[in-house]
Formats: C-alpha cells, sequence, structure tokens
C-alpha cells in the first residue's frame, strides 16, 4: 500500500462504503474500518473528505456527473423525456450499490437527523437533473421544480426498493406513473405562466 504512488479514486472510496452500510449499516463501521477496506491509510481518507458523511455527499456528486455526461445523448427529447431518462439512469448507477443503499434507506426512517441532513443533498441533485432536462432550477419556479421533482425521485426510490426485476419494470412504470401525476398537477395549478412544458415539471411539486 502505496498512498503517495497510487492515490485512491472517489469511485473506490463508494465501492468501499456501500458494502460496510450492507453489512453492519450506516452506524455500524467507522472511518478506520473504511480505510481498511478502501486499502488506505486514515490518513489518507482524511485528505479526501472531512467526514463520514461527505462520503454520502461524494456518491451524490459522482451520480450527477454521470447523468449530466449522458445529458445530451437524446437532444429532441422532451423536457418530460430527458427527466424520465435522467432519473432511470440515476437508477442504474445505484444498481450495483443496491444492497447498501437500500438499508441506509430503511435506517433513515428512524434517524430523522440523518434524513433531515441528507434533504438538502438531494435537492441540489435533483436541482441538476432539472437542468439536464433543459428546465431551469433557480428562482421560485425553480425551487417548486425542484421540490415537485424529489417527490417523484422519492416515489421512484419506493417502487425500486421493492423491484427485483432484471429489467426494472416496476421502477420504471412508478416513474412514469409519477411524471404523468406531475404533469396533471402543473396542468391544474397554471403556475405563472409558464409554458406547457416547464410548467409539466414545476407541477411535481404537488405531486
Amino acid at each position: 500500500m502505496n498512498d503517495t504512488q497510487s492515490p485512491i479514486r472517489d469511485e473506490a472510496l463508494i465501492d468501499a462504503l456501500w458494502p460496510l452500510v450492507a453489512e453492519r449499516g450506516w452506524n455500524g463501521f467507522g472511518l478506520q474500518d473504511l480505510a481498511g477496506r478502501a486499502g488506505i491509510t486514515l490518513e489518507a481518507l482524511r485528505g479526501r473528505v472531512p467526514g463520514k458523511f461527505a462520503l454520502l455527499c461524494l456518491h451524490a456528486r459522482l451520480v450527477d456527473q454521470a447523468v449530466l455526461r449522458d445529458a445530451g445523448l437524446n437532444p429532441n427529447g422532451t423536457p418530460r423525456d430527458l427527466l424520465f431518462d435522467a432519473l432511470m439512469r440515476r437508477i442504474d448507477l445505484l444498481q450495483p450499490h443496491r444492497a447498501g443503499i437500500l438499508r441506509l434507506g430503511r435506517e433513515m426512517r428512524s434517524n430523522p437527523a440523518l434524513a433531515l441532513a441528507l434533504a438538502p443533498v438531494l435537492a441540489g441533485s435533483m436541482a441538476w437533473m432539472l437542468e439536464a432536462a433543459r428546465l431551469g432550477a433557480c428562482g421560485p419556479a425553480g425551487l417548486l421544480r425542484t421540490k415537485g421533482l424529489v417527490t417523484v425521485w422519492l416515489a421512484t426510490l419506493h417502487a425500486w426498493e421493492r423491484d427485483d426485476s432484471m429489467d426494472l419494470g416496476p421502477t420504471m412504470a412508478a416513474l412514469d406513473r409519477a411524471l404523468d401525476k406531475a404533469d396533471r398537477a402543473a396542468r391544474l395549478l397554471r403556475l405563472g405562466g409558464a409554458q406547457p412544458e416547464e410548467a409539466a415539471a414545476a407541477g411535481g411539486a404537488a405531486a
């Protein structure tokens, strides 16, 4: 092990993190355990992240960046199509870490402090997904869109938690229904003169 010559990649830290969460739960391991699993010293780990929670923020950022890299693959898609693609891409990226992520999700239901801490991280990620779909995430309307997309995403995660299929068909169907519900809510609310496609995303706030 030579931290100077072989610095660990961010992705390798994430690959070390989620099996530990799956095996021991979020509170069942420390940073020394993570450093050992990643094959680096505690000092080297401290050089990469300020603390344990930062690893969740790091993973969110890596997922955001991976989705944004693929955002231009469907240049003619509608905002709704692009949101669908972006959120399913997120699911694909979470799938390798499924066991750990699902355990963390179950633990968060009895750990409101952790859920509250993660809320702005999730909102930030959803704002980037809106930008990937060519929808603004700034200002009052952008805040509504972001809140709405958080609701859509949580419904999708709930379906993914129960989805053991190979093709993730039930998860895709749940996402489709959640986006449809957001569309209907937007038309009902007639948000601030927004264009139809923009209103459809903003209406997710009432989903």
